[in-house]
């Protein structure tokens, strides 16, 4: 990621890394709305990394693609405030909502300990859910 970011700027808002998935908030500057090509470059540069030992259809294999990628990402464009905390706490709660750790901060590959070092969220940032929360994971 940082070699495509040298090349192409962007900030890394949040981002988690789970073993079967990622979720990422970028932002772009402001003249550039181009996430396919940065995805598309981030995604290379690691599969080229990777030994080839996973399974891939005839169709990834005409393409030149590894089986470690969705062909598509998802993109969502962020509207406000709101909507950026919505979204920065759904994946700081990725790894709790798939069980992988009991606690947000347990988990390593995550944003959220930049986010406790800032002092934005306390290390116990959605231990225990208010009464009423619909849940950040869903």
């Amino acid at each position: 990621m940082r070699t495509v970011q040298a090349r192409h700027p962007f900030d890394t808002l949040a981002i988690v890394v789970l073993p079967e998935h990622l979720h990422a908030i970028s932002m772009l500057p402001n003249d550039d709305a181009n996430f396919a090509m940065r995805w598309a470059l981030i995604k290379a540069r690691f599969s080229r990394k990777l030994p080839k030992h996973e399974a891939i259809s005839a169709s990834r294999r005409t393409k030149g693609e590894r089986g470690i990628w969705r062909r598509r990402y998802w993109e969502h464009l962020i509207r406000d405030e709101q909507d950026l905390a919505k979204h920065v706490d759904y994946i700081h709660f990725n790894p709790v909502k798939h069980g992988h750790v009991e606690r947000a901060v347990q988990w390593p590959y995550s944003s959220i300990h930049r986010y406790v070092r800032a002092g934005v969220l306390t290390a116990d940032w959605a231990a225990e859910p208010a009464d009423g929360d619909v849940g950040y994971g869903e």
